[in-house]
């Protein structure tokens, strides 16, 4: 394929930044590691039967009573009043949470899905660390452009939305064209952070590492940041996420 030919990839290091991009033609990849999209990885990949994201905690409640499903969500790194189960990749094994259907709504992550979807996205997968592999052999499969969609929080940019865009980069960047600063400097910070990202993090005593350490959630840090530990590929279809299975 000639370079003019390669699909462009773009990074978004905040919400409050994507309406900047046409993303009408482009797979958005949603990425919200301190944790909704690291969840909602391993809750499909161990078997949950769909995750459906909304906004709002009343939604929340009023959609897990209609439907009978488990509803979970976190506002500022803690359950939320009146929802049953939190934000930790932890809280869903296999034992728990296959067959079932999950509605979430976290601080940052749904709230970015559904600006996508308001902004004309045409496919739209979630990413983390916890999936990465799965990511990134959809994206070169497909051959589309890519927005790398960062949650960030409460719109303000952060690290390890950066570096986990920074990582699908390293792999797959030279399948695209990349017209777009935000993703050089992403990929420079994964290259400094490469190895060792709970040590990075820390390190930097970056914002969401001290809000959730402060909570006692190191080991949640620690599981949303390792690679691969959940394979599936969270897929928003008519209104919820399922696990792609390749065609």
């Amino acid at each position: 394929m000639s370079h003019n030919l390669k699909p462009a990839l773009y990074t978004s290091l905040s919400p409050a930044l994507l309406h900047l991009y046409d993303i009408s033609q482009s797979i958005v990849v949603i990425i919200d590691v301190l944790r909704a999209t690291s969840t909602i990885a391993t809750a499909l990949y161990n078997g949950a039967k769909t995750i459906i994201p909304v906004d709002g905690v009343a939604e929340c409640i009023r959609l897990g009573k209609q439907i009978n499903a488990i509803t979970a969500g976190e506002r500022d790194g803690k359950i939320a009043e009146g929802l049953q189960h939190g934000n930790s990749p932890s809280e869903y094994p296999a034992a728990f949470i296959k067959g079932k259907t999950l509605v979430l709504t976290t601080t940052n992550g749904t709230r970015l899905l559904h600006i996508a979807l308001n902004n004309g996205a045409k496919t739209i997968i979630t990413g983390s660390f916890a999936n990465v592999d799965r990511v990134c052999d959809f994206l070169l499969k497909k051959k589309m452009p890519v927005m790398l969609a960062c949650a960030a929080w409460k719109d303000r940019v952060n690290v390890e939305d950066s570096l986990f865009a920074g990582m699908v980069i390293s792999r797959i960047g030279a399948h695209f064209t990349i017209p777009c600063d935000a993703s050089k400097m992403v990929l420079g910070m994964y290259h400094q952070a490469e190895g060792d990202l709970y040590g990075f993090m820390e390190r930097n005593q970056t914002s969401h590492f001290e809000r959730l350490s402060g909570y006692g959630l190191q080991d949640d840090i620690r599981l949303c940041l390792t690679p691969n530990t959940a394979s599936s590929l969270p897929l928003y279809v008519d209104g919820k996420l399922i696990n792609h299975t390749e065609d």
